[in-house]
């Protein structure tokens, strides 16, 4: 026998979605060009970089912790890659002597980069206890300050196949959507049917009582970051490749914010415990609608932040009247 429609169920679980198609229903109003093939594939291309560091960090909100490395770490895997696929001849070569590296190796020491960044602060959060938000932000600094110890100029004219990834296409369809909706599905997958998804839920909700179901926190928080970092790192190289170049003072600049934003519009609380991967996906193109359709009316930058930032807040309020009422 069929179960009866729940509406207020299937409101609450999705009111997210309806969010973001009334959104579009006023941007289209307003603008009529908004809708078009060509301005959805340019929304979706200019938000799946802060989008991959968002499945990222809502994996730290989600054991109650966060991550303001990001945009820092993103700049120097950014950076340091970069300077590994120019040409051997190019006089502004950051590493004339190295020489141009094929792109898949320099991908992976990308991700070595990243993942060992994580491991770093991830480790210094699980053992020393020191609050996530201190801890990043003080690899933020020291990221960023190492960006721009490692060159103090952009890094500029990067192989083709290194650039790929980031700014080719097939066809009219940008190659960097594909790499937006696999790290979609391998967040969701990591999330949804792993162990690992399994225990940093458990954390988030209440790490005391996860240790005493055996689940070592410390290990778990520590792959938290790894993973967190490995977003990052993926998408600075994705950021050079589009760019074409890689500045260790404006890469991945201020893009944790969005990240943030677009995890906690999405439904992950802040309180732990509470995330669902497809709410994080309506969360980045929420934000990027509001960026793209502003834009589109011109309206002042300053606006669109006032926009989203009152979003923002909304979200958080919302949230915590929900955890309230479960309490």
């Amino acid at each position: 026998m069929l179960k009866s429609f729940d509406k207020k169920k299937f409101l609450s679980q999705n009111s997210i979605w309806l969010v973001l198609i009334v959104l579009i229903i006023i941007m289209s109003i307003a603008q009529p060009s908004f809708f078009s093939v060509s301005n959805m594939l340019t929304l979706l291309s200019g938000e799946a970089v802060k989008g991959i560091m968002a499945f990222g960090v809502m994996f730290a909100i989600l054991s109650k912790g966060i991550d303001l490395t990001i945009g820092a770490s993103a700049a120097l895997v950014a950076v340091i890659t970069g300077s590994l696929v120019q040409p051997i001849d190019y006089a502004n070569a950051i590493l004339p002597g190295v020489g141009t590296l094929p792109a898949p190796l320099v991908f992976l020491i990308g991700l070595a980069l990243g993942a060992g960044i994580g491991a770093i602060y991830g480790a210094i959060i699980a053992y020393t206890k020191i609050p996530p938000f201190i801890a990043t932000l003080g690899a933020q600094l020291i990221c960023r300050a190492g960006a721009k110890m490692y060159t103090n100029r952009p890094v500029s004219n990067l192989s083709e196949d290194f650039r790929f990834l980031g700014s080719a296409k097939i066809g009219n369809f940008p190659i960097i959507i594909i790499v937006f909706f696999v790290m979609f599905a391998i967040a969701a997958f990591l999330l949804t049917q792993t162990r690992f998804g399994k225990n940093v839920y458990a954390i988030g909700g209440n790490d005391q009582a996860a240790r005493v179901a055996g689940i070592n926190v410390e290990k778990n928080l520590i792959l938290v970051y790894i993973w967190c970092s490995v977003c990052a790192a993926i998408a600075g190289m994705l950021l050079a490749g589009r760019a074409g170049s890689a500045d260790p003072a404006n890469t991945g600049l201020n893009y944790e914010l969005d990240a943030i934003a677009a995890a906690t519009v999405g439904g992950t609380s802040h309180t732990g415990g509470i995330c669902r991967v497809s709410g994080v996906l309506a969360g980045i193109l929420i934000l990027g609608v509001i960026n793209n359709g502003l834009v589109m009316l011109k309206v002042d930058d300053n606006m669109t932040n006032i926009v989203k930032g009152v979003i923002i807040v909304g979200s958080v309020v919302l949230d915590m009247r929900k955890n309230a009422k479960r309490a």
